[in-house]
């Protein structure tokens, strides 16, 4: 039985087809759907100091946009979340809290890892996290 399935996106095209494939799956369960991005702390404190705070603000917006994309995808209620940190880790912490049954996300991110099969946070996500995993290809 699934009661809880959490989406994380981080707002690319490769995420919509793993978005349409949670929600129908979600649909069939009739279960609660949530859509997590996580603002890559990593990312903004590896970036030039005086260009921090700008990045800071505009993955958050991103974060808002992609959450939101999802909502507008499905017909149903969804929870919608912005967090910071190492996505891997608030990934699983996220689950974790919401007693999620799967998460699922796409095979690659905002950076286009075209030359890994996978991405390295979906990578790091399906070895690492006690949750199921479903990871979604993106066609084409």
């Amino acid at each position: 039985m699934i009661d809880t399935v959490v989406i994380a996106t981080d707002g690319s095209e490769s995420v919509e087809r793993a978005v349409a494939i949670a929600v129908d799956l979600a649909n069939r369960f009739d279960a609660t759907v949530h859509a997590l991005y996580v603002v890559d702390t990593d990312e903004v404190d590896s970036s030039p100091e005086t260009l921090q705070t700008e990045l800071h603000t505009a993955l958050e917006r991103t974060g808002d946009e992609a959450v939101a994309k999802v909502r507008e995808r499905t017909g149903r209620q969804v929870i919608t979340a912005v967090r910071e940190g190492n996505p891997t880790a608030e990934i699983t912490d996220y689950a974790r809290e919401h007693d999620a049954d799967v998460v699922a996300m796409g095979t690659r991110g905002r950076h286009g890892e075209h030359r890994f099969l996978i991405g390295s946070v979906a990578e790091r996500l399906v070895r690492t996290c006690p949750v199921p995993v479903l990871t979604v290809r993106q066609l084409s």
